[in-house]
């Protein structure tokens, strides 16, 4: 009997154990960064997947890894493309500097 696709999304943990989930900023961080790694990916020229399906491939990870998503291999915040402007450039700012605050933290507390 062949087996099917797995979707794998279902076997990882969105949300980290508490209180760490709460003080690395809870709900609102998973959207902001989310939001801004879908505003990243897809610039106004067009791309193959749309914007919404970009925000729900990142809203699926752990605040751990989402903020791996808007950093360098070394920790600090990738630099802001300049297709983004205005209030989007100023979300990814902020959410560059949380993502850096939620990487160093988590390491510190040694989570994944």
């Amino acid at each position: 009997m062949p087996i099917g696709r797995v979707n794998a999304a279902k076997f990882i943990g969105r949300l980290l154990s508490e209180p760490h989930e709460t003080e690395l900023g809870g709900e609102e961080a998973h959207h902001l960064i989310a939001t801004v790694h879908a505003d990243r990916a897809c610039p106004p020229s067009g791309h193959s997947i749309g914007w919404h399906d970009c925000y729900l491939s990142a809203d699926i990870l752990p605040l751990t890894w989402k903020a791996d998503l808007l950093l360098e291999p070394n920790g600090d915040p990738r630099s802001v493309p300049d297709y983004l402007t205005g209030e989007a450039r100023e979300r990814a700012t902020e959410a560059g500097r949380l993502a850096a605050r939620i990487r160093r933290e988590a390491h510190r507390r040694g989570l994944h």
